[in-house]
């Protein structure tokens, strides 16, 4: 492997965004379920607010729903801010240490990277953070387009499950880092995708877990028969 992508929001960051999804749909009368996550998760924000429109109990548009959450994630964060997750430039310098370039990317404007990361942008390569708002979850455009690098190159580390999905269909390496948000369901749905590798601490991607997934990569059996690794 030679480059390492990040997700901002739930790994180098902490989970702003399954609280407030769910608040703002059960308070709304909708019904919180793992579909939900699949249809909003690492989705457009245009695609994501028009479901959420649609499940929630009172009558409103795509654009009104969006409106509105990010409304409540700015009083959600007002309360529980925005911070970096323990061990996350620790886990960037590990990486980097192994040899692998490191990218950051996730749906929020180049701002949001600026203002939480901005102090570390050194520890990143390219163009440091890639927003893949307009082509979510983004691993092709990121792996191919960004770093011109094949599909096995790159491993990516996220927290929701439709990436990982899109990185089994296209054999890309994986290591899943679900939220611990009492009401989600990312980490059943990564072990339903069949991830390899999950774990609750940036801690336990240390070196043997990425030589493991190296090893995987290098002889095609990333997403093999193997058991989940203990984390």
């Amino acid at each position: 492997m030679r480059l390492a992508a990040l997700n901002i929001d739930g790994v180098l960051l902490n989970d702003t965004f399954s609280p407030v999804i769910h608040r703002f749909i059960v308070s709304r009368g909708g019904a919180y379920t793992a579909e939900v996550e699949r249809r909003v998760f690492s989705q457009p924000q245009h695609v994501a607010s028009e479901y959420m429109a649609r499940v929630v109990g009172v009558p409103m548009t795509g654009p009104e729903a969006l409106k509105a959450y990010f409304a409540e994630r700015d009083a959600h964060v007002s309360e529980h801010p925005v911070r970096l997750l323990d061990g996350a430039i620790e886990l960037v310098q590990r990486l980097r240490n192994l040899g692998l370039r490191t990218i950051c990317y996730g749906g929020l404007g180049r701002e949001h990277f600026d203002r939480f990361l901005g102090e570390w942008a050194h520890l990143f390569d390219g163009p440091a953070y890639v927003c893949t708002n307009d082509f979510r979850p983004g691993i092709e455009e990121i792996t191919s387009d960004v770093f011109g690098l094949a599909r096995t190159q790159a491993v990516f580390i996220d927290d929701v499950a439709r990436v990982a999905e899109k990185a089994k269909e296209l054999g890309v390496p994986f290591i899943g880092h679900p939220s611990g948000f009492e009401h989600g369901f990312q980490r059943e749905l990564m072990q339903e995708v069949g991830v390899r590798h999950l774990v609750d601490s940036l801690h336990h991607i240390d070196e043997p877990m990425l030589r493991a997934v190296d090893a995987e990569a290098a002889d095609g059996t990333v997403w093999g028969p193997s058991a989940v690794t203990p984390a």
